[in-house]
């Protein structure tokens, strides 16, 4: 354990005090783990902050900066927090990673309590532990993964049946409940390219230059912001090479105009209809983003903890990434922890601009 100096996240960044670490040991504050770790006198051993033993008398207690230190002293470690192990969060996080990588390898359902063996838990504790770190139950994650090894297969398997029952589907029925949702079409649909779908399309320009906004039936399923109004268009025909692109109408134009309006003047919001597709993990963060007021700012870990996700910013990260209904779905509103505006599918200059609008400068 490598010796740091403990920062009071309640007094403006000053170190820690021995009265705060106290505090922080009453309160089992877990954002203390690994800043120190202190030893009981009476007892003889030493434990994390967020411990969930009774508290010492504060005479008895002692504060080191490593576990190495409270062992140089004669402390032995707790049984009940395991100081020298890598804490609870960071165990379940591995557990639930073994547990992925055993549903990522199998072409077949792995039922709840098989999948829980594999990583040394009783079904009901993993159940829960996984939708704590994940944010979904390991239903929901194994549909996902169902789900895209299917959009991918799609393409290359001989009929979509094939493609089902190659992505491990015990019926067709069973991919087909939640077809549509996810790919923004039939499954057949969108193994043709989009053919056979009719996708009403315009670009237009506004202050951050050429934007595209594309709608199926359902709503709108693309807001592409660049400067070629042409590549924008040559991306959409890319995505769905065989689907009917149909030039904007005068109703579709007023959906483009509440989109640019959403660019210009951000606080007078809109509520389009959008069709959002995606993982169930990408929707849960799409759903997050749409939720953060304008002029406000999230980073990746807070929007992790939001969606019950805790430890998944990086997952989180991809998702935003992966979002192509620019300003509908705020992505730009997600900055580092230590307030970098980090990368934007559509570039920082544009991320830049949205939140300064945003802010009111």
């Amino acid at each position: 354990m490598t010796a740091v100096a403990p920062i009071d996240s309640a007094s403006s960044g000053r170190p820690m005090t021995e009265d705060d670490k106290y505090a922080a040991i009453l309160r089992r504050d877990r954002a203390c783990d690994g800043l120190f770790v202190y030893s009981v006198r009476t007892t003889g051993v030493f434990c994390r902050p967020s411990c969930a033993a009774r508290p010492a008398r504060r005479e008895n207690v002692a504060f080191h900066a490593t576990t190495a230190d409270a062992e140089c002293a004669g402390f032995r470690a707790c049984k009940r927090c395991r100081p020298t192990e890598p804490d609870q969060h960071a165990r379940q996080v591995a557990a639930v990673a073994r547990a992925c990588r055993v549903l990522d390898d199998s072409e077949e359902t792995v039922p709840l309590a098989e999948l829980a063996a594999s990583v040394g838990m009783s079904p009901f504790h993993f159940h829960r532990m996984f939708k704590q770190v994940t944010g979904v139950t390991p239903n929901a994650f194994a549909a996902s993964l169902q789900a895209e090894r299917m959009k991918a297969g799609l393409g290359q398997a001989d009929t979509v049946t094939q493609a089902i029952y190659e992505a491990g589907y015990s019926a067709p029925s069973r991919f087909y409940e939640a077809a549509s949702a996810r790919l923004g079409m039939t499954p057949t649909a969108w193994r043709r390219g989009g053919a056979g779908s009719r996708i009403r399309f315009a670009v237009g320009q506004c202050s951050l230059g050429a934007i595209l906004v594309a709608a199926t039936e359902k709503g709108v399923c693309a807001i592409e912001l660049g400067d070629d109004p042409d590549a924008l268009v040559r991306g959409l025909q890319d995505r769905f090479p065989r689907a009917e692109l149909i030039g904007a109408d005068a109703a579709f134009e007023q959906t483009v105009a509440a989109v640019i309006g959403l660019v210009e003047t951000p606080r007078a919001g809109t509520a389009l209809p959008l069709d959002i597709g995606g993982t169930a993990f990408q929707q849960r963060v799409w759903q997050a983003l749409q939720a953060i007021p304008v002029g406000t700012t999230l980073s990746y870990t807070e929007l992790a903890a939001r969606i019950g996700a805790p430890g998944s910013a990086r997952a989180v990260a991809r998702a935003c990434a992966t979002n192509v209904l620019a300003v509908a779905i705020p992505c730009h509103r997600v900055v580092r922890a230590d307030g970098d505006l980090a990368g934007y599918r559509w570039g920082i200059a544009r991320k830049r601009s949205l939140l300064a609008r945003e802010a009111g400068q």
